[in-house]
């Protein structure tokens, strides 16, 4: 089993649900992580036996440019077509960071991870 990780990739979008987040948006940062059997890519030295980066690159952009009030709503959308898109991922994790929220007070961002396993099944992640 190997993983894959898109690390950072910055967007500026308008998630939220406080009328500012929507005409101003803010920074996110997006972490994608894919695990998937690279055994066969490893062999052939060939891109269609693994997945594209920048496919994987360009699902997350689309996602980031629909407003969306829930971050958790954005997460299950990428997490849905990176699967829908790629037969060979066993499981994917996105991690989607608003980056200094409006919650009146400095924080650094509010965060929502989720992971999607081959069955379909949404996996708890913990951090021990």
């Amino acid at each position: 089993m190997a993983v894959i990780r898109l690390e950072s990739m910055e967007f500026y979008a308008f998630h939220g649900c406080y009328k500012e987040e929507k005409v101003c948006g803010t920074r996110f940062i997006v972490d994608l992580t894919v695990r998937l059997d690279v055994s066969v890519a490893g062999a052939t030295d060939q891109l269609i036996d693994t997945v594209n980066y920048q496919t994987l690159t360009e699902i997350v952009a689309a996602q980031m440019k629909l407003p969306s009030n829930l971050l958790e709503h954005v997460a299950t959308q990428i997490l849905d077509e990176v699967m829908a898109r790629f037969s060979v991922i066993q499981s994917c994790t996105v991690k989607i960071s608003k980056m200094n929220p409006p919650l009146g007070t400095y924080m650094k961002a509010v965060s929502v991870e989720l992971t999607k396993n081959s069955l379909g099944f949404y996996e708890e992640v913990f951090d021990i």
